[in-house]
């Protein structure tokens, strides 16, 4: 499978234009969006969610991931093997806690492209590797250490929300097992107690839960977190 991770969004051209390559250098490989709307620009949080939202595919398994305000400028193309599987993508900190979790990791440099445009790395840079290695190809380019993945001055917990969902969950870059289930949070003068799942409240109340990849979010029994809690992404909160 190739897997995309991307801020490319669906009501537009992009996410189809890297799709058609795909399919046209790795046909009969199957193409999977995971998720097309990641915050656009924050790498931040794309690189707390893709641990999590990575997990439990199979060993070959090529992740394609793009989040990438700095396309055209000095950073890198990198190549990524982390525990078996493969991903492809800029080296903005968007595999940094990736590498700092995984218990294998090897990285390469990709090689400058100069046939691809200034501003769509995704569809000509990363792709076609994607595609490459999706058929069995090795990794291209020049073998570099992990640590120009790692972003040592992030923390091991992102205690803001990264993601919020169509039911206006907000899910948080942080792994659910780090906080105690007795936590009560105040978010906007709500006070956000724990709940296994949706029916241990009544309808309207709010809680937050370890979701189903084992992240602290935040949500409201049948009704919007987002629109009852104040959250959107980027909004923090405190232990």
């Amino acid at each position: 499978m190739i897997i995309l991770f991307t801020d490319f969004g669906h009501e537009g051209p992009y996410t189809g234009q890297v799709e058609a390559v795909l399919q046209q250098q790795a046909p009969g490989v199957r193409v999977i969006s995971l998720c097309s709307d990641l915050a656009p620009f924050d790498v931040e949080a794309a690189a707390y969610l893709l641990p999590a939202y990575a997990g439990g595919f199979p060993a070959g398994t090529v992740f394609l991931c793009v989040v990438d305000p700095g396309v055209g400028g000095t950073r890198w193309g990198v190549v990524v093997q982390a525990d078996g599987c493969w991903y492809v993508g800029p080296n903005e900190g968007l595999f940094a806690l990736l590498a700092r979790r995984a218990r294998t990791v090897s990285c390469w440099q990709l090689p400058d492209d100069a046939g691809a445009s200034a501003s769509f790395h995704g569809r000509d840079v990363f792709a076609p590797v994607a595609a490459a290695l999706a058929r069995g190809g090795s990794a291209p380019g020049r073998a570099v250490p992990r640590d120009v993945l790692l972003k040592p001055d992030w923390p091991d917990e992102l205690w803001r929300v990264a993601y919020v969902d169509r039911y206006g969950n907000a899910i948080s870059g942080v792994r659910a097992s780090t906080v105690d289930d007795g936590m009560v949070f105040t978010l906007n003068s709500h006070a956000v107690p724990h709940a296994h799942t949706f029916t241990d409240v009544p309808d309207g109340a709010a809680f937050w839960y370890e979701n189903s990849n084992g992240l602290l979010e935040f949500a409201v029994n049948r009704g919007r977190a987002d629109e009852v809690l104040g959250l959107k992404v980027g909004t923090a909160f405190n232990k």
